[in-house]
């Protein structure tokens, strides 16, 4: 499957929707093997110009529906935060590979592990524009004595009068499915959205615990070598 900034129909039922407002994409250069062992077994790491990459997205979702009911009235809105690598099937699907989502919606973190077996993370997250960009924060609630697990902020400066459009920037965000592991096997979850419109974007502060917890230690202590904004998108998934 050729990348490509405009996904895929959906051929099927529309099973979840979302929005996805005031998004910031964080990425870094890991080698292939890195990110191989965090992998589902099937699924190879995807490369662009020699590297595969780890991502650390902050956003905005709301209006999260499934199926064809509303959206729920309680916890529908909220920060999330997400470690993500990007993976191929042995079809040629490329997909992301979600190591953790944290959100602040424990209605939402258990309908996603529930209905979509995806690892998501009870934590207190929030967001708030500043004078030229974005802040996000997240803190993992847990049942350690402290009560608190692994945390994240991030400022970012946003040059919106600019528009990003080339071929790194298409392979990390316009992904049209991710891979889950559920009863026992790998199932790929396409999605589709409007293109993304993409500005640069430059970090002024991160501290991030995340990554490190996904099983990536030391990744987001070097600089990051793609930061991108978008005020976002709604996205719509089918089934695998």
């Amino acid at each position: 499957m050729e990348i490509s900034r405009t996904a895929p129909p959906l051929t099927g039922p529309v099973v979840a929707a979302q929005e996805w407002r005031n998004v910031a994409f964080v990425h870094w250069r890991v080698a292939a093997t890195t990110v191989a062992p965090l992998l589902p077994r099937g699924i190879v790491p995807d490369v662009f110009d020699g590297s595969s990459w780890v991502g650390l997205i902050a956003f905005e979702l709301g209006d999260a529906r499934v199926g064809p009911f509303p959206p729920s009235p309680v916890g529908g809105r909220f920060t999330e935060v997400n470690v993500r690598l990007y993976g191929v099937d042995e079809r040629g699907r490329r997909g992301v590979v979600f190591r953790s989502l944290e959100a602040s919606s424990l209605p939402a973190v258990l309908a996603a592990r529930g209905l979509f077996s995806l690892p998501y993370m009870w934590a207190r997250t929030a967001q708030r524009r500043h004078d030229d960009g974005w802040e996000y924060a997240s803190r993992r609630i847990t049942a350690r004595p402290s009560g608190v697990g692994p945390g994240f902020q991030l400022r970012i400066s946003v040059d919106t009068a600019r528009v990003v459009d080339d071929a790194l920037s298409d392979f990390l965000t316009s992904r049209w499915g991710l891979f889950r592991r559920r009863f026992g096997r790998i199932q790929w979850l396409p999605n589709e959205h409007e293109p993304w419109v993409l500005h640069p974007a430059q970090v002024a502060h991160l501290r991030d615990d995340l990554c490190a917890a996904a099983g990536l230690p030391l990744v987001t202590h070097a600089a990051p070598d793609s930061v991108l904004y978008s005020e976002g998108v709604t996205s719509r998934f089918g089934r695998g």
